[in-house]
Order: C-alpha cells, then structure tokens, then sequence
C-alpha cells in the first residue's frame, strides 16, 4: 500500500472556453495535491478540475446574492471603522446597492456549484475521482445554478479615469487567482474602453495582492481620503479653507 499525504501546490488553470463580450467559462483545480509513494515511486495524484462562470453582465449581480457573498466574506461597504464594530452584523441597504451596481462602469462575477464550494472548505480529496466527479467537472457552470463565489466593480467617468472597487472572493476559495482573474477582467475591459488611469481601493492588507495584478503607487505619491464629517466654522478651519483657495 502506498503512503498517502497532502501538498499545498499552487493553483493550475486547466483551460478557458466560451468567450465572448459577456461570459467566460474555465476550469479549476483546487489547491490540494495528493502525492502518494507507491513501491518507492512517488506519484503526484492530481485532484480533479470543477467549472466557474466568470460573467459582466450587469444582470447577473443580483444585490440579494451579492449581500450574502458580503456575509460570507464579512466584507463592508462602509469606510469607517468608528461605525461598524468587528462582532456586528454587516448591515447592506439592498436599493442603495442596486443604484450602485447600475452606475458601475464594469461589474465581475464569478459563480461556482455549491459542491465544490463545500468541498474546498471542507478539504475533502482523498485523491479519488469517481464517474459522478468527471461529470461534473464537465458540467457548465450558470449564473442560475451557480452560487456567486466572487466580485469586483469599477467606477469610471468612462474618459480618463476608473477607480476598482470591492473585490472580493468566498474564503475557501481563495489564494486560487478567482481574484486576479476578476482584477485582470476589469482592467480588461476598461483598457478597451481607452481608460488607463485605473486607480483601487484597498486596505493595507490587500496592497501585496493588488501590487500582483499590477498596481503601485502613482508619480504624484497620492493617497485615499474619506471625507468623514461636516466642515465646521471654527475660524482656524475657516483659515485653512482661505489658504486653500
């Protein structure tokens, strides 16, 4: 019998088909390899592909599907941590979303069955792959019958400039590039559009990850700012706002 253990390999796309202006379909593998030593010979056991349905057509982002990708990655909109407490419920006004996605330049998503969701999680290979797998490896995944797995938008004056905003990817499928595949989509697409100013909004934590797709800081040396509160009239302010015309 052969020693069986599990290593962490980098994710392979297997292939794309079925392109067009709207839709991408690929194929997957999960990040698991099962490496088995059989007779002092060690195989490399490859875990089987699933499908994923990359999409940017505005009508496929549902605000019903696209709040709970947010529960699931605890992702909010809000800007301000004064506001919403770590251990809160993230709370996502759904017609407020809605306007959002119909005044976003681009909007990515990515949908995957609820099977191969479970089974990253869960990190359910033992390197088998019986016939119900190879069906459905082979078995398009839809919008319809799908989960939403992934998610990214751009705002754009669809001239000069464009700004990537709320990328995101459900936990257990992560660190597979779903989430540069949604980068690189968007970046697509605006570059198409003649828009090469593409700027993102991320956290510190999401710079090494966004530097990977390509991105860096500007010759300006410019950074984010939220307006966070009403200008008061203190005559100290009221100063500043003289000085700076």
């Amino acid at each position: 019998m052969g020693v069986v253990a599990h290593a962490q390999l980098p994710m392979i796309i297997e292939c794309s088909t079925s392109k067009n202006s709207t839709m991408e379909l690929k194929w997957l593998r999960t990040t698991t390899t099962t490496k088995s030593t059989t007779n002092n010979k060690n195989l490399l056991l490859r875990p089987p592909i699933f499908p994923i349905y990359i999409s940017t057509d505005p009508r496929h982002a549902d605000p019903l599907r696209l709040r709970d990708l947010c529960a699931t990655c605890h992702y909010s909109f809000h800007r301000f941590p004064s506001h919403v407490a770590e251990d809160q419920p993230l709370f996502l006004d759904t017609r407020k979303l809605r306007i959002a996605l119909s005044h976003s330049a681009v909007v990515v998503s990515v949908f995957c069955k609820s099977q191969h969701i479970l089974s990253a999680a869960d990190g359910d290979d033992d390197g088998g792959f019986g016939v119900v797998d190879l069906f459905e490896s082979v078995t398009p995944v839809t919008p319809s019958d799908g989960e939403l797995v992934g998610f990214g938008r751009a705002v754009s004056d669809c001239g000069l400039t464009a700004s990537i905003y709320d990328v995101m990817v459900v936990p257990s499928l992560r660190r597979m590039g779903i989430g540069r595949m949604i980068v690189k989509k968007i970046v697509r697409m605006l570059t198409n559009r003649e828009v090469y100013d593409i700027a993102a909004l991320c956290t510190e934590n999401e710079r090494l990850f966004f530097k990977a797709c390509g991105f860096g800081g500007d010759i300006l040396g410019s950074t984010t700012m939220m307006y966070t509160r009403t200008a008061s009239s203190t005559s100290e302010e009221e100063q500043t706002f003289t000085r700076a015309g």
